[in-house]
């Protein structure tokens, strides 16, 4: 088992890691394009540019995409005074600046923390989650979160959150017609990069979950720990994630279901949705609870 400055330390180059990978990425499909569309140079120096771009962008503004997609405002204190005092207490247990506080609108319950570092940290809890926990199960729920900002997990897993995004807007767009060539004679020499064209329109959501998955779910298993460690309550830690467990469904993005405190989707599944939970970012409930109940 990792310690907290190793699991900062992986992070860190994770992070950087999933950035270079992603330039390559990007800058090779555009160069596919580029074959396609028989003016290659043009569209890899394009490719380098936008790969570049986003990946600074997911760095350094991916916090406010997030906030964005998941359609989150600013918690007022005196609206959700017991958020703010859980917070701050955590913050003061942790050593760490108290991050900015958002709320979702949503009955559902359910948190996430993003943000690039302890230093620009954000926690945002939805209505639902503030609403029905008490406040040892909020401060463990906070807990949680604080353990994510402090082990550099919320760079990591805004990142991926952004730059899968990307990946899925992108076989998209193939899948929109992108990759059409209007010339005969092209689109007869080119068949073989068309045909390798539709091979990344059927791989790229999968490798963009592979992505997300290669965070690992462990973070989560370390993330309660650190909650236990805070507020010294693993009864409430418990208590919360059976109270979120029961409704966690949120209208959320693909790309953002590995930032939730617990998986977004709804508590009964589909059986296309039990077949993909093999992809799930989350380890099952029950082991959480099991790790939490050898604390007690």
């Amino acid at each position: 088992m990792l310690n907290v400055y190793e699991q900062v330390d992986r992070n860190r180059r994770r992070s950087a890691l999933v950035l270079l990978g992603f330039v390559v990425f990007v800058s090779s499909f555009f160069w596919l394009v580029g074959q396609l569309l028989g003016s290659s140079w043009q569209i890899t120096l394009l490719a380098i540019f936008l790969s570049l771009l986003s990946a600074l962008g997911s760095y350094y503004w991916g916090d406010r995409v997030v906030l964005a997609a998941s359609h989150a405002r600013p918690a007022r204190r005196d609206q959700y005074p017991n958020f703010y005092r859980a917070a701050e207490n955590l913050a003061i247990a942790a050593q760490i600046p108290v991050p900015r506080l958002y709320v979702i609108d949503t009955p559902a319950m359910n948190a996430f923390a993003t943000g690039r570092d302890p230093h620009h940290a954000i926690i945002c809890a939805t209505r639902g989650l503030l609403e029905n926990l008490n406040q040892s199960e909020l401060e463990a729920v906070i807990g949680h979160e604080t353990g994510h900002i402090v082990n550099y997990d919320i760079r990591l897993m805004t990142i991926v959150a952004v730059l899968v995004g990307s990946v899925v807007l992108l076989s998209d767009w193939i899948l929109r017609g992108g990759l059409t060539v209007d010339d005969d004679d092209n689109r007869q020499n080119r068949s073989w990069l068309l045909l390798l064209g539709l091979v990344f329109l059927i791989l790229a959501p999968l490798a963009a979950k592979l992505i997300q998955l290669a965070i690992s779910r462990r973070r989560e298993f370390l993330a309660d720990a650190m909650a236990v460690k805070f507020t010294r309550q693993p009864r409430a830690m418990i208590s919360a994630l059976k109270k979120i467990a029961a409704r966690p469904n949120l209208p959320a993005s693909p790309a953002l279901s590995h930032l939730f405190i617990a998986d977004p989707r709804p508590a009964k599944l589909s059986w296309w949705q039990k077949i993909t939970s093999l992809f799930a970012t989350h380890p099952p409930l029950e082991a959480r609870l099991a790790a939490l109940e050898k604390m007690l």
